[in-house]
């Protein structure tokens, strides 16, 4: 009998909408709103994403707040109950949350010039690294992905959790990573096929589309 292979997994990565007066500042685990009156963003990512899927969300409400927005241009008379995943939640700058890069410089100049010696390995006052961010949310998306194996997974998350879940799919270093742009409401999509590619063994990522805008202006 032949071996017929499993189904792939795919994940499809939406960045919350956008925060109020947000340029510059770190917001991290701090739990703002959002603004949700794209409406033409919504309906987009309403029609993008699959029908039923996996819902996640992060305990901060701006990605709540997202998928019920995501809900109401669907026409759903009430949000998906979604599985909450603090693992998935943004990078946690610890005492700098809320403030912008210029208020940082000048209340915490010595702890500001050793985060930039290497700011990829270096946490925040308080906080995690960047390389801290990419080993908790690449474990958990690990986990997920073996639980949910052959479903559509759509989770709405923040960007530096989608950097870090790009990151894994193409193996990259943490600089590298650091590259990649995740805009708010952008959609990013991985696939895991579990039996590899090309009759390799073993699971790979395939790379549908990162940072895709909902709508094109």
């Amino acid at each position: 009998m032949s071996h017929l292979p499993e189904p792939s997994t795919h994940w499809w990565w939406i960045r919350h909408a956008p925060v109020p007066d947000a340029a510059g500042r770190l917001f991290g685990h701090q739990d703002v709103s959002c603004d949700t009156s794209d409406v033409l963003s919504f309906r987009a990512l309403a029609a993008l994403v699959p029908r039923d899927p996996v819902w996640l969300v992060t305990p901060l409400r701006r990605t709540r707040e997202t998928l019920s927005a995501i809900a109401g241009a669907r026409g759903d008379e009430a949000p998906p109950e979604p599985v909450v995943v603090p693992a998935l939640m943004e990078q946690t700058f610890g005492r700098w949350e809320g403030l912008r890069w210029t208020e940082m410089e000048s209340l915490d100049p010595a702890a500001m010039a050793k985060f930039w010696q290497d700011p990829v390995r270096t946490a925040p006052p308080g906080g995690e690294s960047f390389c801290d961010l990419i080993d908790r949310v690449g474990a958990e998306i690990v986990r997920l992905t073996a639980a949910h194996a052959g479903r559509n997974i759509v989770a709405v998350s923040h960007g530096g959790p989608i950097r870090a879940a790009a990151a894994l799919a193409l193996g990259l270093t943490p600089e590298a990573a650091m590259a990649i742009v995740i805009d708010n409401l952008s959609v990013t999509r991985l696939s895991h096929v579990d039996d590899g590619l090309l009759r390799g063994r073993g699971g790979v990522w395939q790379v549908r589309g990162i940072n895709q805008p909902s709508r094109w202006t």
